[in-house]
C-alpha cells in the first residue's frame, strides 16, 4: 500500500472521530442519525456482520471512501473474514460496473491497512 493511502485512511479515521464528538454535542439531527445507525445494525433477521458486508458493497457503488473505512472496520470487528469482505466488494463492483472498480481499489487499501495494523 502506498504511504499516501495509509495517510488518507488515518486522516479519515481522525476526522470522523473529531466530527462525531463535535456533532454529538451540537446537532440533534446527528444524534438522531447515530440512533438510527445503532438500530439499523442490531442483530435481527440479518446479523450485524451481514449488514456491514451489505454496507461495504453499497459503499463501493457510492464511491464513499469514508464509508468503506468505517464498514470494513466494523465488519472485521464483527468477525468477517477477508474473503467475505472481498465478496461484498465483488457484489459492489458488479452492481456499480466499471466505476465501482475505483472504489474497490480504495477498499483493498483499507483492508490491507487493517491487516497490517492487526499484525503489529
Amino acid at each position: 500500500m502506498e504511504n499516501s493511502d495509509k495517510e488518507k485512511i488515518e486522516q479519515i479515521i481522525r476526522l470522523r472521530k473529531q466530527a462525531n464528538v463535535f456533532y454529538l454535542n451540537k446537532s440533534k439531527v446527528y444524534q438522531a442519525f447515530v440512533k438510527l445507525e445503532e438500530s439499523t445494525y442490531r442483530n435481527r433477521a440479518l446479523s450485524k456482520v451481514q449488514k456491514e458486508l451489505i454496507a461495504v458493497g453499497i459503499s463501493i457503488v457510492m464511491n464513499c471512501e469514508s464509508c468503506l473505512e468505517w464498514h470494513i472496520k466494523q465488519a472485521l470487528d464483527q468477525g468477517a473474514t477477508e474473503n467475505e469482505i472481498i465478496e461484498a466488494i465483488d457484489v459492489g463492483i458488479e452492481m456499480g460496473g466499471g466505476p465501482a472498480t475505483v472504489s474497490a481499489r480504495f477498499a483493498m487499501n483499507v483492508l490491507e491497512y487493517y491487516n497490517e495494523t492487526i499484525r503489529q
